[in-house]
């Protein structure tokens, strides 16, 4: 048995039966003045009590309340982002001088230097390519981490990995697991949203909740193959086709049903979910239309985001959607830009194009959320399944899969902004200082949100699991 920090079990000041019926009365207290003072209407105290959504205290202080996810699914190119290397300039078209990995995608040839220019920008002095001009004026917001390495090289292992912690089985998304440890900020909104998820390698697998509660998997907001315009809340768009008061009748007479159900067959997590999802959804009716709604937003706003831009409208809405979420409380909110950054061949051509649709939404993301004052408390990650190659598959005109050595970033939350840890060799392949591994960037979001990776655990099948497995370390390093 565990025992409280500077406790001794065989010298108790008394024993733990009369501790319990001493202070059995004050926890009921002391728990109900919690929920009194995070939630304000009758009606929001009977959701938070009835919920398992109910927003729970972190482990420790935290230095962010909640996350925004920009995912580039295909794996985005850090010797053509942000990872500048003027020997891989210099040697272009020459053999790399050390051995490949042993595991890749597709057989690669020389050499191939980036078409893009870099520069640096900012107090920080960060070197950014041509290709993010926008976000280059944030650097000094963001904090680089330029040693990151992940288990797998092929899209629907690595695209698991960092989303759930795991290549291989099915296990519960990182904004699953942080629903779970945190619960909700506002319980008239889901607690992790995602945004036009990828429905390839692996699909709603990189948003669910696996064997933790439903209630903490992800409520997708359209899908890859949905213009972010068309994008809604699915289950409650005729909301306003019955008045509330019926609705409310016929989903307590449901519920009598479900209850009914679980008393005879017992637990039943599927069906448990299945009750949690109706309320939830009961109560997004009035919140959620109103989010979804950017009509009211500013003239400078729109210009900001690039929303009358056909090039940038489809992710700047993704990123002020984003915002506006983060603002009313989500906890893990993820836009997801699919499935586009896989250039084995056209790499000039189409990771200008990406980074064209994404560039000036993301910048004005990190500039929206600084003026009204929310990125020291919102943790914005940026990044991809894995990086690419320094060395040119066989056409000449793309980079292979590399999980050996590549470039995320993340800004606001309590990290150093205008700060780059980590690095790669000489050109870019291999992390080979203050490396990274995904279980410790998953170990260092959850210690940002007050939570210890080691103790956030759910048993399952006989056994305590957490997202990092058996693996883990926090990079203190990158705390502002």
């Amino acid at each position: 048995m565990t025992s409280p920090r500077g406790w001794h079990p065989l010298n108790p000041v008394f024993s733990r039966r009369e501790l319990l019926r001493r202070s059995s009365a004050g926890f009921g207290s002391l728990a109900l003045a919690s929920i009194l003072g995070q939630c304000g209407s009758p009606s929001q105290i009977e959701a938070t009590m009835a919920s398992p959504l109910a927003p729970r205290r972190p482990m420790f202080p935290a230095r962010a309340r909640r996350v925004i996810f920009l995912f580039m699914h295909g794996g985005p190119s850090q010797v053509d982002t942000f990872d500048y290397k003027p020997l891989l300039e210099r040697d272009h078209g020459k053999p790399l001088p050390f051995a490949k990995p042993r595991v890749f995608s597709s057989p690669t040839s020389h050499l191939l230097k980036s078409p893009w220019k870099f520069r640096q920008y900012g107090q920080s002095g960060a070197w950014v390519s041509d290709l993010f001009p926008h976000l280059a004026q944030r650097v000094d917001d963001i904090c680089f981490l330029k040693g990151m390495h992940g288990s797998n090289s092929r899209h629907g292992g690595a695209l698991l990995e960092l989303h759930t912690g795991s290549d291989t089985f099915v296990r519960p998304s990182m904004g699953s697991w942080i629903s779970y440890g945190l619960g909700t900020e506002n319980m008239d909104l889901p607690s992790y949203i995602t945004i036009c998820p990828t429905l390839t390698h692996g699909g709603v697998n990189a948003y669910n909740s696996a064997f933790l509660p439903a209630i903490h998997q992800g409520t997708p907001i359209g899908n890859a193959g949905t213009p972010s315009d068309q994008a809604r809340i699915p289950f409650i768009q005729n909301s306003d086709r019955n008045p509330s008061e019926l609705q409310r009748m016929e989903l307590d007479l449901l519920r009598t049903f479900n209850e009914s159900q679980l008393a005879q067959t017992g637990p039943d997590a599927a069906l448990e979910g299945r009750i949690n999802a109706f309320e939830l959804a009961f109560r997004m009716q009035t919140s959620a239309p109103e989010l979804q709604d950017i009509s009211g937003e500013s003239k400078a706003t729109r210009d900001l985001y690039g929303l009358d831009d056909p090039i940038t409208a489809n992710f700047g809405r993704q990123c002020l959607m984003a915002r506006r979420f983060s603002e009313a409380g989500v906890r893990f909110i993820q836009a997801t830009h699919s499935y586009k950054w896989d250039q084995h061949s056209g790499l000039a051509r189409d990771h200008a194009k990406n980074a064209l649709e994404v560039d000036k939404p993301i910048a004005a993301l990190l500039t929206d959320l600084k003026s009204r004052g929310l990125l020291d408390e919102t943790l914005v990650l940026w990044g991809g399944e894995f990086g690419r190659t320094p060395v040119t598959e066989l056409n000449g005109d793309g980079r292979d899969h590399n999980p050996e050595g590549y470039t995320m970033w993340l800004a606001g939350g309590g990290v150093k902004g205008g700060f780059s840890f980590g690095e790669t060799d000489d050109y870019g392949y291999f992390s080979v200082k203050n490396k990274v591994h995904l279980h410790d960037l998953h170990a260092t979001i959850l210690a940002l949100l007050g939570m210890d990776h080691e103790r956030l655990t759910f048993r399952h099948v006989g056994r305590d699991f957490r997202l990092t497995d058996v693996h883990g370390h926090v990079v203190r390093e990158i705390y502002g």
